[in-house]
């Protein structure tokens, strides 16, 4: 690739940080760099520089598979039939509170 090229013709790299250790990673954005090794960097430069992350991952935005908005239906739908899925399916034992996630 000569240096007359601009970034727009580089791979697009998507960018996943983790806030903290043993927090999930979450999409923080997107970077252009020729190779994975100038994407972390950048994705570092972009998405790390003020101490937002202790990890960080860069996926080539090619390699993502992803649903389409025509699969809402039957991909999404929730099995029915298989009632164990549900919350309402289990029971607390007496004496036990349910916690709520915020």
């Amino acid at each position: 690739m000569t240096e007359q090229q601009n970034d727009t013709q580089w791979t697009l790299w998507e960018v996943f940080t983790q806030k903290s250790s043993g927090d999930p990673h979450e999409h923080a954005g997107s970077v252009r760099a020729p190779d994975r090794e100038t994407a972390l960097l950048n994705a570092r430069d972009v998405y790390g520089r003020r101490n937002e992350a202790v990890n960080m991952w860069v996926v080539e935005a090619s390699q993502i598979t992803a649903s389409t908005p025509e699969d809402m239906g039957p991909f999404f739908d929730p099995a029915n039939d298989k009632v164990y899925r549900h919350p309402h399916f289990y029971k607390l034992r007496k004496g036990l509170k349910q916690v709520e996630n915020d």
